[in-house]
């Protein structure tokens, strides 16, 4: 299940519940945005703040996008905790 989480420059980012995977806790982010023919996306994983896969979006918005998810990782974390922003 994905939750909204913002829109920032028509970019949306969603994450995905608390995950338990190979003894740990994961968060799932997807950022994305609309284009003529299809869409951008980068995949990411909190806590590690890293991508695993992307598309469309380059290297400067990547390292934007990166930043991003640091600041917002605690509050995204929290959120993915108790099933969503609007549970939360």
């Amino acid at each position: 299940m994905k939750h909204y989480y913002s829109t920032v420059h028509d970019t949306v980012l969603t994450h995905s519940d608390m995950l338990f995977e190979n003894y740990s806790h994961k968060v799932m982010l997807r950022f994305e945005r609309a284009r003529d023919n299809g869409f951008d996306f980068a995949e990411g994983v909190l806590p590690e703040c890293i991508f695993t896969k992307t598309s469309g979006f380059s290297e400067d918005e990547l390292f934007d996008m990166r930043d991003y998810m640091r600041c917002n990782a605690l509050l995204i974390w929290d959120y993915a905790q108790k099933g969503g922003g609007i549970n939360a």
